[in-house]
């Protein structure tokens, strides 16, 4: 698949950039990298629109003062340029997330193969590995999960292989709900559950016991009240995606929907942070 590369000068604070990438991602565009002064994008290319790309206010700005970059690129790049800059991870020692062309590790408590993708969540970056953080350190065993913008399905694998009963793994990318059903093959995992969408899908399900958002705090936001309202009494619910100045706001929201805040972790200024629903 060719991908078009859309590159513009970096918004001046975090918060505009967060919010770009969450304007961008409704249009289609589906994996982002912040470059020193530069904000990449890329989108599929049968899914390209120019005229999408210009409604918006800050890139048409951009393109006035010629400071917006459009380049084809090429499918056979991708495999090249993931390869090269797809190094293996290991999250607190105890989870190894490596791709195909990485020696395994039978030492580890736990190996997770992931093909590398276009698509977000394969343990790069700070909210992923932060989330697998917190996978490690809790109680999984028989807990009905759901995993919100899965990604490339790492978080849903390894909570498959701490002995979660089940877990539903939802994106509303098709690259990303793909690429979680070749890595929960790859992985030989049977108990997830791969849906393409977005949170309208939640209700058709039975309460978890276990919630994963790791998506950006504006989609957080918006769509909170679902997963509060489909998370068990007692039941806990991890949300990521956002910087450590968001939090405030995260849990703002989530107390008016009766979700305690727990705990925390930070990496780099990004946050995941663990709630727990108060019983009614």
């Amino acid at each position: 698949m060719n991908y078009f590369q859309v590159t513009v000068p970096i918004p001046d604070t975090e918060e505009n950039t967060e919010i770009l990438v969450a304007q961008l991602s409704i249009i289609g565009y589906d994996s982002f990298e912040e470059q020193p002064e530069k904000l990449v994008a890329y989108i599929p290319e049968d899914e390209f629109n120019k005229d999408d790309l210009l409604r918006n206010e800050y890139i048409r700005n951009c393109d006035y003062f010629d400071k917006l970059s459009i380049e084809l690129m090429p499918d056979k790049n991708w495999n090249e340029v993931w390869e090269s800059n797809y190094p293996s991870v290991t999250i607190a020692d105890r989870c190894y997330v490596r791709a195909p062309f990485h020696p395994a590790n039978s030492e580890i408590d736990f190996e997770i193969l992931i093909k590398p993708k276009m698509a977000f969540g394969t343990a790069h970056h700070e909210t992923t590995a932060l989330m697998l953080e917190f996978i490690l350190d809790d109680n999984i065993d028989s807990q009905k999960v759901l995993d919100m913008g899965c990604g490339s399905g790492v978080l849903a694998i390894l909570a498959s292989m701490k002995g979660a009963a089940s877990v539903v793994a939802i994106d509303i990318d098709i690259w990303s709900y793909e690429n979680t059903l070749e890595n929960i093959d790859s992985n030989a995992i049977t108990n997830v559950e791969v849906k393409q969408g977005g949170a309208e899908l939640i209700s058709s399900y039975e309460n978890f016991d276990l919630i994963f958002a790791n998506i950006n705090k504006n989609i957080l936001l918006r769509d909170m009240k679902y997963y509060a309202n489909s998370l068990v009494d007692n039941g806990h619910i991890y949300f990521s995606g956002f910087y450590k100045h968001d939090l405030e706001d995260i849990v703002k929201e989530a107390n008016k929907l009766g979700l305690k805040f727990i705990d925390n972790k930070e990496k780099n200024n990004w946050v995941a942070a663990k709630f727990n629903k108060v019983v009614s």
